[in-house]
Order: structure tokens, then C-alpha cells, then sequence
């Protein structure tokens, strides 16, 4: 029987239901909102995973493009791998849900969201959390929710309560926030210079609005919840702990404090001594989780009772930084960022237009020029690994890194390029994330990229125990690990850009976020101190390596003819100047070339296709036809005029195939375009007027123009009068 539940979201009803379809999955909800439709379900396997130290959750995102009424634009016409939104918003749903599920459940877990529907303006990733929520609630999962999640934007100066896709290119502000019923769980932003202050309102009007949303899930799992699973505690034992304390005693102090690699080798000592000291009492996995738990305890309670951080770190200190530029020799430019142990390399590719990324998804955007990738590969942690495709976890944090560089890009209009910005992690212990926001914006005033400003990001982190928690600046692996709270904010001197905050507990304060927010921003301001030390702007050039890209605006109506029939002519323009051509709809012409001559070339072509015939004009053309009244003589690329037989020269020409030829260079004045377009040429004009001495040349190549024979007719051109009729004998003689 199908169960209704609604409540009003900004100026719209949200519809939650259950019952009427996917009945046998565990937990299974439709969200709509507006004419944007999802299908969210829950499914849990009867069996428990061993061997495994988290839960076993996995959430798919599914985009139909029937969804959107569209056809797959693959070669099989049928969706296959996600595409990088539909991965974002697996993250979005992963993040916000997997804190709130009981950590000892390993039974596997799956999520599975279906955009069945989509109108365009409501993005369904918002209603994907929602839908996500209410299916676990409902469930036999240990769900310790519900949960809700809104977007927010900053139109005109107000903030704007799930504003659609069309207020959002308005906005300067994205921001999306998922909280339980006590506190924000997971904060996703996308800024373009916004204040702390804005940041901070937007999280608590969301906060406020997803509290009927809530309250609907509340009533939902009430009437139809499951019983819940319950899991196997998953602890060390008592005995195990008291066994591997007893030899480790107090030196778990000292090694936290060391740097990574020295602290990483004492700790693989200190396992293997535990390991060998007692193999024959417990299992290795056993020894191995009780030794985790005392070093979690003790990274915690250094920070929080003695006020030492791994390493010595102050709670507001920033690892030591060092910065370079130009660090490999041909690409368009590199820039180099180290922050303690965590060190990314960055380039920067400038491309044409036509290197643009197309888009083949449900969404509304279909191209991007702006692309920044995140590669972490395993030596960067000393592991090995299998180097396959980006996954979800990179594809995040490259695409955090773009939301944070793009409000500096310059406009297509400004800067004419695709710009590809690759981000390769070389070490890493914590925020490689924001070490590629800072590495990137190097890279990008290194490639001579007029960005607006420097941009720089760093992570900040949180240990909490009861009411007192202590904030920290710039985290490293294990604070990340084992404290409370993920929060990244990138941004320029003058606002923040990006924002990404996990919370590990049920919720945190509002003063918790805006000490945070503060501390950030100080942190923010010593790295980019640190940054335009080694360079504060873009380069005054472009890499020699780089195209160089020039614009020409010609007549839409002209567009066609520098195509040319199937292509014809945009491929010989290519292949004869080897440069990148590429054409918009309102007539821009890019050239890109690394060949300025080639370039030039291309663009004289460009211009000689484009440029109208001009009666009086005197052009030099090739002969392209010949007729028996006339020669075809090309004035301009594409366009032909014709001489006629008596403006072929400045004296009578018997036969065309006399005074010209096919292929011979010529010059000609355009005398008349009649109503009809066809362009009328004189040649015997441009012989009169370089004899008037008016100026105009005749400049042919020799043996075009035949030489008068010295009785003064021209040879062959005007027949002598005794020949023109038959000889008659003198009749008197």
C-alpha cells in the first residue's frame, strides 16, 4: 500500500513515498521535487564480511538520460560508466551517510540512487540524500539518522533556499548542507570570493530547513521502520589490550610525535615485536587492532591534554612550505608545492577551443574549458598498488580543486584557451587536496594564465571528547584518521572558493565551524604569503611551447564559406598553415598555432574568403576557366568574376586562349556585380589606367600580355584589312 509523506521546501512541495514500487529491496523511497523524480533503495546481504575494518557501504548514483528526454551520446547509445557528477553526488550520499551508520556492521551494505526524472532546474542530487535517508531509516540498518540536505544560494546580496539551475548562474554562492536533527553532518561548497560570515549563515539556513524534512523521515520510520540488524561488536578485547600495553608500555608518546616516515617505522616495529611476543595467544589481526586503538588514543589525548600535536605542531601552526615554478622544462607551465611530508607537482596545458571536454549527461551544461585532474598514485603513500583508472576518491578531490580555481580563470573572451590543469600527488600525509590547490595555482602564473588572484587551500581538523574539542590547522594522516572533523577551505585573500566539511560525529556546533572558518582563513593568508614569495602574478608571456591562439570576427553569414562544402575548405586551410581553426556560431574565428608565421597565413586566408568583392577595386587573380567569350579569372579565395573577351586587353583579342591562359596570375578592376551577384571584370581598365598614369599597375607575369608588332597592330589580335576579304585582280589591267 502505498504511503505519502510532504512538506513545503522553499516555494515548492517535497513528496516522499514508499510502497508503490521496488518492494523487495530492504528499504525503498521515491523523492520528487518539482518534475525532478528519484528512485532511492537500500539493500543489505544476509552474511557478515571478516577481515574488513570499516563498513561495507557502496552508493551508486545512477543518471538516465531518458531522464532528462535524452539519447546517449556513446556509440552504443546506452549509459555506462558514471560520469563525474554522478560520482560526486555517490560521495556527497557516501559522506553524509556513513558516519551515522553503527561502525560494527559488516554486512554489505548498497545504496542505489535512479534520476528517473529530471525538470532541468532541481538538481536531484539533493533529493538523492534525502531519498538515501529515508530508505536506510526505514530499513534494517543501524541507522543512527534521519538526515537532510538543502542547497543554498547568495543572489542580489540575500541568501536563496534551493534556488534552481537558472538563479544558480546568478549566484555567487553554492552550497550544499547535510545535517541530522542536532547539527550540519557534511558542508560542499562552490564560492566565488564569499565571507566567512555568508558561508556560516547559508549552514545554519539550511540547517533550519532541513528540520521538516526530518521530521517526515521520523514519521516514516516510526509507521513502517524495520527492526534493526544487529551487529557483532567489533572491539579489541580486554585481554589483547592489556596484553600489547603491557609491552608497549609509555613509548607510543615519543612516536607520535616523530615525522611520518620515522614514526610509520616505529610503529612497523613495534608490530612485529607484538606479533612475535604474542603470535601464540592471539590472532595477528587481534594485535593489530589493539595496537591502532592505543595509538588512536594516544595521537587524542596528546592533543587534547597536553596540547601537542603529532611532530610538535602548535594547534594553529602550518607545516613548514616551500614553493617552486618551472620545474619541467616543456610544459606550458609547472609549479611545485611541498607542505611537510604531502608535495604536488602541477602542470598546466593551454589548448584551442576545440580541446573544450564535452558533456553527455543529464545536465544542462555541454562543454567545459576549464579542467583541473587529481592523480594519487600509490608510491606516494610507499605502497604498491594498481595503477588503473581515477577513482571515486581522486575524481572528488580534483573536482573540489576545480571549484576552487575557477571563480580566478579569465573569460573565453579574455583568455581564448581550454586550459588542463593535472595535479600528481608525489607525497602525501594529509590535504593533498588543498596541496593541489596551491600547486595549481602556481602552475597556472607559471603558464602566463592571467588568473585574477592566487588562490591557496589548506585542511583543518578536529578532536572533540565530551564537550571539549580542540581545532586544528593544516592536519596531517593520522589527525585526519583519527579526529572528529575533515574541513578544507580554499580560497583567495579576499573570500573563500571551495568548501568541504566531513563530520565523523553526529553533528558540531556553529561555534565549532566559525573557529574553524577563522583559523582557516589565517592559515590561508601564511600560505599565500609563502606562495607569492616565488611568484604573485601570471608571467608576462605564454611558454614558447604553447600555441598562441588569435581571434578574427567575421560575418555569421561567412561562415559557411570558410567550411566550405562538407569541410572541404576548413581542411585545406588546416593542412596547408598546420594551425588549429576553429569557428562559434557568432562568427569568432580562434587560429591556434606554435608557428606565428603559419598563423598569419591562416588568418590572411581567413580574411581573403571572408572579404567582399568591391566594384573599382583592382585585384590579382588567378585564371581559373576559359571560355569563348570570356576568362575566369578567382579574385578572391571562392570567388570568381569574369572577364569578358573585349576587356581582355587594351587592343582586340581574337581568340581568349590568346591573351591568357589557365593558371596565369592577373590583374583586374572589378567594373560591375549586377543584381544577380555575378562580378563583371575588366583587364583592359587596369592597362588603360597604368598608362593614364593614375597609379594602377598592370603587373602581370611576362607572356601574359602579347607584344604589338612594329607596323603598331598587335600580332595575331587585329588581321590586316587586305586579309579580311579575298584578293581581286585588277580588272583594267
Amino acid at each position: 500500500m502505498p504511503h505519502r509523506y510532504e512538506c513545503l521546501l522553499g516555494s515548492q512541495p517535497l513528496v516522499i513515498e514508499t510502497g508503490a514500487i521496488a518492494n523487495q529491496a530492504d528499504g525503498a523511497v521515491t523523492v520528487r521535487y518539482g518534475d525532478t523524480l528519484i528512485l532511492a533503495t537500500v539493500c543489505v546481504s544476509k552474511g557478515q564480511r571478516e577481515g574488513i575494518s570499516m563498513v561495507p557501504l557502496t552508493v551508486d548514483y545512477e543518471e538516465k538520460h531518458y531522464a532528462a528526454g535524452k539519447i546517449p551520446g556513446s556509440f552504443i547509445r546506452r549509459e555506462s560508466r558514471p560520469s563525474q557528477e554522478a560520482i560526486l553526488a555517490d560521495r556527497i550520499i557516501d559522506r553524509s551517510m556513513r558516519p551515522l551508520i553503527n561502525k560494527s556492521l559488516r554486512n554489505e551494505t548498497q545504496i542505489v540512487i535512479t534520476v528517473l526524472s529530471t525538470d532541468q532546474e532541481n538538481d536531484p542530487d539533493i533529493l538523492a540524500m534525502i531519498g538515501a535517508s529515508a530508505a536506510l531509516s526505514m530499513s534494517s540498518v543501524p541507522f543512527d539518522g534521519p538526515i537532510s540536505a538543502v542547497r543554498v544560494g547568495y543572489i542580489d546580496g540575500k541568501l536563496a533556499l534551493n534556488p534552481t539551475f537558472t538563479e544558480l548562474t546568478e549566484s555567487s554562492l553554492d552550497i550544499v548542507i547535510s545535517s541530522s536533527s542536532g547539527a550540519p553532518v557534511m558542508v560542499e561548497a562552490e564560492a566565488d570570493e564569499v565571507a566567512d560570515e555568508i558561508i556560516l549563515e547559508a549552514i545554519k539556513l539550511g540547517q533550519e530547513a532541513n528540520q521538516a524534512i526530518i521530521r517526515l523521515q521520523e514519521q516514516l520510520r516510526e509507521e513502517l521502520g524495520k527492526p534493526k540488524l544487529e551487529p557483532i561488536l567489533i572491539e579489541a578485547g580486554a585481554e589483547v589490550m592489556e596484553a600489547v600495553a603491557s609491552i608497549v608500555g609509555d613509548r607510543l608518546g615519543g612516536v607520535v610525535h616523530k615525522t611520518k616516515i620515522e614514526r610509520q617505522a616505529d610503529l612497523d616495529a613495534i608490530e612485529q615485536e607484538l606479533q612475535q611476543a604474542l603470535e601464540e595467544r592471539f590472532a595477528a589481526a587481534e594485535i593489530a587492532a589493539a595496537l591502532e586503538e592505543m595509538v588512536k588514543k594516544a595521537v587524542r589525548s596528546q592533543i587534547l591534554e597536553k596540547g601537542t600535536r603529532t611532530a610538535g605542531r602548535g594547534m594553529a601552526e602550518v607545516r613548514p612550505i616551500s614553493c617552486d615554478v618551472g620545474v619541467l622544462p616543456r610544459t606550458h607551465g609547472s609549479g611545485l608545492f611541498s607542505r611537510g611530508a604531502t608535495q604536488v607537482l602541477s602542470t598546466t596545458t593551454l589548448g584551442s577551443s576545440s580541446k573544450e571536454q564535452m558533456i553527455d549527461t543529464i545536465s544542462q551544461q555541454e562543454k567545459k574549458r576549464f579542467l583541473h585532474h587529481y592523480n594519487f598514485p600509490p608510491f606516494c603513500v610507499g605502497e604498491t598498488g594498481r595503477m588503473t583508472g581515477p577513482k571515486r576518491r581522486e575524481i572528488g578531490h580534483g573536482a573540489l580543486a576545480e571549484r576552487a580555481l575557477s571563480p580566478v580563470i579569465p573569460s573565453a573572451d579574455e583568455f581564448p584557451y581550454t586550459l588542463r590543469v593535472v595535479s600528481e600527488v608525489l607525497s602525501s600525509n594529509g590535504s593533498s587536496s588543498m596541496g593541489s590547490v596551491c600547486a595549481s595555482s602556481l602552475s597556472l602564473m607559471d603558464a602566463g594564465v592571467p588568473i585574477k588572484k592566487p588562490v591557496a587551500g589548506v585542511a583543518m581538523g578536529l578532536i572533540a571528547e565530551g564537550d571539549k574539542y580542540v581545532i586544528l590547522t593544516d592536519i596531517e594522516g593520522l589527525e585526519d584518521a583519527y579526529g572528529n572533523m575533515d574541513f578544507k577551505v580554499a580560497g583567495t585573500a579576499d573570500g573563500i572558493n571551495a568548501l568541504q566539511m566531513d563530520i565523523k560525529l553526529k553533528g558540531i556546533p556553529y561555534e565549532v565551524i566559525e573557529k574553524g572558518l577563522r583559523q582557516a582563513y589565517e592559515a590561508r593568508m601564511f600560505i599565500l604569503d609563502k606562495m607569492n614569495q616565488t611568484i604573485s602574478q601570471n608571467r608576462p608571456e605564454l611558454s614558447k611551447y604553447a600555441p598562441r591562439i588569435f581571434k578574427l570576427t567575421v560575418n555569421p553569414d561567412k561562415i559557411g564559406t570558410i567550411i566550405g562544402p562538407g569541410g572541404k575548405m576548413i581542411r585545406w586551410i588546416t593542412e596547408q598553415t598546420k594551425c588549429t581553426v576553429d569557428i562559434e556560431d557568432d562568427g569568432t574565428v580562434l587560429i591556434a598555432s606554435n608557428d606565428e608565421e603559419n598563423a598569419n597565413k591562416a588568418i590572411k586566408i581567413i580574411e581573403d574568403l571572408t572579404k567582399e568583392v568591391e566594384v573599382g577595386t583592382v585585384y590579382t587573380g588567378r585564371v581559373t576557366r576559359l571560355m569563348d567569350f570570356g576568362a575566369f579569372v578567382e579574385v578572391l579565395p571562392g570567388k570568381e568574376g569574369l572577364v569578358h573577351i573585349s576587356e581582355l586587353a587594351d587592343y582586340r583579342v581574337a581568340r581568349v586562349e590568346d591573351a591568357v591562359k589557365v593558371g596565369d596570375e592577373v590583374m583586374v578592376k572589378v567594373i560591375e556585380i549586377d543584381r544577380m551577384g555575378r562580378v563583371n571584370l575588366s583587364r583592359r581598365a587596369v592597362f588603360q589606367e597604368s598608362e593614364g598614369g593614375d597609379g594602377a599597375k598592370a603587373a602581370q607575369p611576362s607572356g601574359n600580355r602579347p607584344k604589338p608588332q612594329q607596323s603598331g597592330f598587335p600580332r595575331g589580335d587585329r588581321p590586316r584589312r587586305d586579309q579580311s576579304r579575298p584578293h581581286r585582280p585588277n580588272s583594267n589591267r
